[in-house]
């Protein structure tokens, strides 16, 4: 994110070749996260023999919390683009009036003349005063543009189906940190360090793959991305000092905390899997006209980016 904001930078700059191998990087390591680190784990807790016989009946739950999350989240997705719809056919037709307006006023003589007056007592208050003509000017266009509507919501850009993806991934990447917080908090002592080091890469690389995302958000300032950068930085440690609070009493192996990974883990798959296919892999390389433009040499690093980020990902499930 900081070399994102550093400076302006253009394609083919170093702040776009790092930027690019990160966002194809991060793609990879989604992917892994998703199918090693979380559908597994989802699959055995759900196999568990702790849980209620309720539980085993039906052998595939955590294909059908993986389902619900991406059905959920391809209809925040529609949502969301409906909105952007309905606001832009409003501010059209907004704009249309306007339009219409102006060109009334354009065949007016009597409009023309009062504007013209209205410009030479702003030059004359600008001799007398010293204000800028250019500023009286621009005071003109904003009196004319006043009745356009302005959208700066959530759901009211152009590219709101990519923010609301953003916050969703966000969402399902913060779960999955609060449970591996617990778990690292409740670990033995002689596995602890073992899974503190593969942790320590699990959450650099998701940290990669998200703030890669967290750039493309539409936003004015840093305050927006810098709020998501920090829920990403705390969510592992309030997961620790849950587990820290919690562990005289806290039972890995009861059926609550059983299910409850389960489901998480679950639902966690599917916004990743949702993610990475649809909102990366899809728009971002097959739908995209500019990355089919690209050269041969951007393409081959961009792939390889993202099988490096998928098989280290896939390596770090080892211990982790």
């Amino acid at each position: 994110m900081i070399i994102h904001h550093i400076r302006p930078y253009g394609k083919g700059s170093v702040q776009d070749w790092i930027l690019t191998i990160g966002k194809f990087f991060g793609t990879g390591v989604l992917l892994a996260t998703a199918f090693v680190h979380l559908f597994p784990e989802a699959m055995s807790n759900f196999a568990s023999p702790c849980l209620d016989e309720g539980w085993k009946v039906y052998g595939s739950f955590a294909g059908v919390f993986c389902m619900i999350s991406s059905f959920a989240l391809q209809l925040l997705e529609l949502a969301a683009v409906s909105n952007v719809d309905r606001l832009i056919n409003k501010q059209k037709g907004q704009t249309n009036r306007n339009s219409n307006d102006c060109e009334r006023q354009q065949f007016s003589k009597v409009n023309n003349i009062n504007e013209c007056t209205t410009i030479q007592r702003m030059d004359s208050l600008d001799s007398a005063t010293g204000t800028s003509s250019e500023k009286n000017q621009e005071q003109l266009e904003n009196h004319h543009h006043s009745g356009h509507v302005h959208s700066a919501g959530l759901l009211e850009t152009e590219n709101a189906f990519k923010d609301i993806n953003t916050i969703i991934l966000e969402l399902g990447i913060v779960m999955h940190s609060i449970i591996i917080g617990i778990t690292l908090a409740n670990t033995q002592s002689s596995q602890f360090v073992t899974l503190l080091i593969a942790l320590v890469f699990h959450q650099f690389f998701e940290g990669i793959a998200l703030g890669t995302r967290v750039n493309e958000l539409v936003h004015v300032g840093w305050m927006r991305p810098l709020i998501m950068g920090l829920l990403y930085i705390i969510m592992t440690p309030i997961g620790i000092s849950i587990g820290i609070g919690i562990h005289s009493s806290f039972n890995p192996n009861s059926p609550s905390s059983v299910l409850a990974s389960a489901i998480l883990d679950s639902l966690s798959a599917g916004i990743l899997l949702y993610n990475a296919y649809v909102s990366l892999m899809s728009t971002e390389i097959n739908q995209n006209d500019d990355f089919r433009r690209s050269s041969w040499q951007r393409k081959l690093v961009s792939f390889i980016s993202m099988y490096v980020g998928a098989g280290l990902m896939a390596l770090i499930g080892l211990w982790a």
